[in-house]
C-alpha cells in the first residue's frame, strides 16, 4: 500500500483529464468570458491493441514468497474505454515465517495460495500528463478497471486438523471480482512500461469456519513492459 501511496502523491499533482479541452478561468476576464485550451495529446489511445508482458509481486500470500507473471491484451473502444483480459501465474515458495512457525510449533500453517488466474476488465482511462525530466518530456495514462476473474488455488484446508505435521494442498477454485490501477509510461510511439496493482476479491473459508466462506482480497504488484498496435 506504501507504493500505492507514493503513486498518487507523486502522479496527482501532474495529472490532466483525458478529455481534449479543458476550460480555464482567468481572474482578469470578464465573469462571462471563458478560454478553453486544447491540449496536444501525442499518444492516442482510440481503436488501439496493446500487448503486456509483466513481473509480478504478491502482497497477500501468508507464510509464502510469491512471484509470477501476468500477460495481458487489451482494446480501446474510445480514447477513455477499453476492455482488457489477463493471465496470471505464480510461483510460490515456504518463506522464513513458515520455517519458523514449524520449528517452533511442530506443525505447518494454515495456507492458500494461487497457482493461476485469467479474467476480462472493463477499462477506463480517465487522467493523462506528461513529465519533464533530464531535458526529455514522458508522457503517461493512468487507468483503471474492474472486473470477474476465474482462480485456480490450493491449500491445506482439508488436511490442517488432521494432519498438523505434513503440508498436503488440495486444489480449489474460485470466481472472483476485479479491481485494478495501472500507470502506463509512453516511451516511443508503441512502446510502454506499466506499474499498477491488481486486487481479486473472493470468497473462501479459513479453518476456523470450514463451512462458511468470507471475502478475501488477493493483491499483486505489477511491472510491465508492451506495445501496442
Amino acid at each position: 500500500m506504501l507504493r500505492l501511496l507514493f503513486l498518487v502523491v507523486f502522479l496527482f499533482p501532474r495529472l490532466a483529464l483525458a478529455g481534449e479541452k479543458s476550460l480555464y478561468d482567468f481572474i482578469w476576464l470578464d465573469p462571462d468570458k471563458k478560454v478553453y485550451v486544447l491540449q496536444n495529446k501525442l499518444f492516442q489511445k482510440k481503436y488501439k491493441v496493446y500487448f503486456d508482458l509483466g513481473y509480478l509481486s504478491n502482497e497477500s500470500a501468508k507464510f509464502q514468497n510469491t512471484t509470477g507473471f501476468q500477460g495481458r491484451v487489451g482494446w480501446y473502444l474510445a480514447e477513455e474505454w477499453g476492455i482488457e483480459a489477463i493471465y496470471n501465474h505464480y510461483n510460490s515458495t515456504n518463506n522464513d515465517d513458515f520455517k519458523s512457525v514449524q520449528i517452533v510449533n511442530d506443525q505447518v500453517p494454515f495456507i492458500r495460495r494461487f497457482n493461476n488466474q485469467y479474467g476480462l476488465l472493463l477499462i477506463w482511462s480517465p487522467f493523462y500528463g506528461k513529465i519533464n525530466t533530464f531535458n526529455r518530456i514522458y508522457y503517461f495514462d493512468w487507468s483503471f478497471g474492474a472486473g470477474i476473474s476465474k482462480v485456480n488455488a490450493e491449500s491445506n484446508l482439508k488436511t490442517f486438523e488432521n494432519s498438523p505435521t505434513k503440508l498436503i494442498l488440495d486444489n480449489e477454485t474460485y470466481t472472483g471480482a476485479l479491481l485494478k490501477t495501472n500507470v502506463k509510461f509512453h516511451i516511443k510511439e508503441n512502446l510502454h512500461l506499466g506499474i499498477g496493482y491488481l486486487s481479486t476479491l473472493y470468497n473462501a473459508p479459513s479453518p476456523k469456519n470450514p463451512k462458511s466462506d468470507k471475502l478475501r482480497t488477493n493483491t499483486d504488484f505489477i511491472l510491465s513492459i508492451g506495445f501496442s498496435l
